[in-house]
């Protein structure tokens, strides 16, 4: 055995040398490098332009899905679309018996067309805003099965009941002939009142349709809290029975600003443009915070519907 005295010192090399075996290896052997990135969230005004983008994609299924529901809403029933009529026909006959008896102020306006036209737009909404708060729920086997625009749903509820009023304002028609109502200037600002119910009841029934997704307790409160809102606005009275000092908080209902002026349009009676102006701001507010909800909850329904 060669003892430690005699051994061959070792080599010295630098640190940057490679024995010549490994050479060829090191230089066939790529480079990497590790990058982390940021997942950039979209902001609020680009997720509206690109749910509006998928919408137009889907606007042949947003068709389907009105005709549809339609056609399902009076299957297998006697009267058939004749309800569409009967059901403000008969809420007016019954407020028209009730305000005749209490002796309720109606603006100068015949008991039969003041109710009915109040009922045909709360009918219209309390409609629109139930179905939307279940669109969600109620097509649970079309959200799981496979991917469309979401937003397809609550809007093809309301314009559905779009649909529903259109028809029952022929006979609204047929009465304002009647009584001889003439139609004024007035009526050229219709479009914008029936616009602002459309977001109302859109806005209202997309935030419940998202909560309604976790929390089933919405379906069951919505009957109690259309009820309330109905007595809430002024569908079967004149907001004139308001007290002076109130009507700053009544007109914190949508609802009141909307039923005024939609009357005013109608039987050519002045435009209340505070409470209309309330009313567009509190409906804008509501329908951007709901489509906030929307857009955080979407993701997770195919989870937990």
């Amino acid at each position: 055995m060669m003892s430690q005295a005699n051994a061959a010192p070792l080599p010295q090399h630098s640190p940057d040398f490679v024995p010549p075996e490994y050479s060829e290896v090191s230089d066939s052997v790529p480079e990497y490098s590790l990058v982390i990135e940021s997942q950039t969230r979209h902001s609020f005004a680009q997720n509206l332009q690109s749910q509006a983008r998928e919408l137009w994609h889907g606007r042949e299924l947003l068709m389907f899905l009105v005709w549809r529901d339609l056609k399902v809403r009076y299957v297998q029933t006697a009267m058939g679309a004749s309800w569409v009529i009967l059901q403000p026909l008969m809420t007016m006959a019954l407020f028209s018996v009730f305000g005749r008896w209490a002796r309720v102020p109606n603006d100068g306006v015949p008991y039969p067309l003041f109710h009915y036209s109040g009922a045909l737009l709360w009918i219209f909404f309390s409609n629109a805003l139930g179905s939307c708060s279940n669109s969600f729920t109620g097509n649970a086997q079309l959200i799981t099965k496979d991917y469309f625009p979401r937003l397809v749903l609550p809007l093809s509820s309301v314009l559905g009941r779009v649909v529903d009023f259109g028809v029952a304002c022929v006979l609204l028609a047929v009465m304002m002939l009647i009584y001889r109502v003439p139609l004024t200037w007035n009526f050229l600002m219709m479009p914008v009142i029936l616009l602002l119910t459309i977001l109302l009841a859109l806005g209202g029934g997309l935030y419940l349709a998202s909560v309604n997704v976790r929390y089933r307790d919405v379906s069951l409160l919505m009957p109690t809290f259309l009820q309330i809102l109905m007595f809430a606005s002024p569908l079967i009275y004149s907001s004139n029975m308001i007290p002076e000092h109130l009507r700053a908080y009544y007109m914190l209902n949508p609802l009141v600003g909307l039923f005024q002026n939609y009357r005013a349009c109608l039987f050519g009676q002045p435009f209340n443009w505070v409470s209309l102006s309330v009313s567009a701001f509190i409906i804008f507010s509501l329908f951007l915070y709901a489509l906030m909800v929307f857009g955080k909850q979407e993701e997770y329904f195919a989870d937990v519907i």
